[in-house]
């Protein structure tokens, strides 16, 4: 089911087919587990921690995404394919989206809506998606 799903993206044009990379995959869980790791530093601002939340959910949920053999070139698909490619739970993903959304917002508009409760939300999204990335790589 998940592999169709991910088809029907490549028909309409959302994601492209394209064989893994072994040596982007680990750059990819790399990059991202350092920065979720940065992220968990509770010295830093809200602001920081959620940009490198953000970011690490993205690098390790990009790291699913070519493991599965596709590629997009939108933050969003990448995220909205963790629903299939490491079965992420529709509560979990929307903390992802959420997320999106306040990047985009602080990034194109100067908005910065971010609190304790989104940045630890965000960091326990991407700690289950570095778990899960982990074991596909196993």
């Amino acid at each position: 089911m998940a592999t169709e799903n991910l088809e029907n993206l490549v028909r309409i044009g959302q994601l492209k087919a394209e064989a893994p990379a072994d040596n982007e995959i680990a750059g990819l869980i790399q990059s991202g587990l350092a920065r979720l790791k940065d992220s968990q530093n509770t010295e830093l601002g809200y602001e920081s921690r959620f940009d490198l939340a953000y970011n690490a959910a993205h690098a390790l949920s990009l790291a699913a995404l070519r493991l599965a053999g596709y590629r997009s070139e939108t933050r969003y698909h990448v995220f909205l394919c963790t629903k299939h490619t490491i079965d992420l739970e529709n509560e979990r993903w929307r903390v992802l989206e959420n997320s999106h959304n306040k990047r985009n917002l602080a990034e194109y508009e100067g908005s910065h809506d971010v609190d304790e409760q989104t940045v630890e939300a965000l960091i326990r999204v991407a700690i289950i998606v570095a778990e899960r990335v982990q074991e596909l790589v196993k």
